[in-house]
């Protein structure tokens, strides 16, 4: 049976707004999460990924009430990310309606983070979010970074990508930094590197701005896309992507 590509609108919140910025840098509001996560859940989305993406810079929680707000609306798989630090994080997150929850910052600085979320919760519910770049100091020639984009770490996105899913990662959340926000098309370069590491789904993020942009980074290994500002601007719709991905012969919902 062929597994249908899921399309995933991203809501970036900062201060209980959605937002949006390029290369996770200016970021301009876009409008109320749970309105926009209503919407999406009416054009057909197949999941939600909320990320509090101050969470982790400011230390603090995601912000509780929002995600229960928009949980209470939407009635697909809802994931969410930012400020996660423990298996505790986790168990308020669900208890509040998320279905899946992000790890990033905090599984970098204490790996066995993933462990316990996977112990506890099961695979299922971890997604490992990778915020990308390109770099010459590792092997693969991509390196992650943390805090929103902001802190370069020394580890190879490929080698951490395998240690995660070998901890208990279920799905990995691929973000292109140098792609973010660009419109200029998913990094396949590294959407087909992860598809070779990876024996859960990839969700391939960062650069949607056209609606012949979402297949090849399907073809390239991508489970599921990603797409966050040309959602909220309206230029385009689920509806549309989902047509544009028939079109090229792939299933979806």
């Amino acid at each position: 049976m062929t597994v249908a590509t899921r399309v995933i609108p991203c809501l970036d919140v900062a201060d209980g707004k959605v937002v949006k910025g390029v290369n996770f840098q200016n970021l301009a509001e876009m409008g109320d999460p749970v309105e926009l996560a209503q919407r999406y859940f009416e054009q057909g989305a197949d999941e939600l990924t909320f990320l509090d993406v101050t969470a982790t810079t400011e230390e603090r929680a995601t912000t509780y009430e929002v995600v229960r707000r928009t949980a209470e609306q939407v009635f697909i798989p809802l994931t969410v990310g930012g400020g996660v630090r423990s298996a505790e994080d986790v168990a308020k997150l669900l208890a509040v309606g998320a279905d899946k929850i992000g790890v990033n910052s905090a599984a970098i600085a204490r790996p066995e983070l993933i462990d316990d979320i996977a112990d506890r919760f099961g695979n299922q519910v971890i997604v490992l979010s990778l915020d990308v770049k390109r770099a010459t100091t590792t092997p693969s020639g991509f390196v992650v970074t943390t805090h929103g984009g902001r802190t370069e770490t020394a580890l190879d996105a490929l080698v951490w990508a395998r240690e995660a899913i070998e901890r208990g990662a279920g799905e990995l959340l691929v973000n292109s930094i140098d792609a973010d926000g660009t419109r200029a098309g998913f990094d396949l370069d590294l959407v087909s590197l992860m598809r070779e590491v990876a024996a859960v789904p990839v969700i391939a993020s960062g650069g949607a701005g056209a609606l012949e942009h979402f297949a090849p980074a399907v073809h390239a290994g991508a489970d599921a896309v990603l797409a966050a500002s040309v959602f909220h601007t309206g230029q385009m719709t689920i509806g549309e992507v989902k047509d544009a991905l028939r079109a090229d012969g792939i299933t979806v919902r």
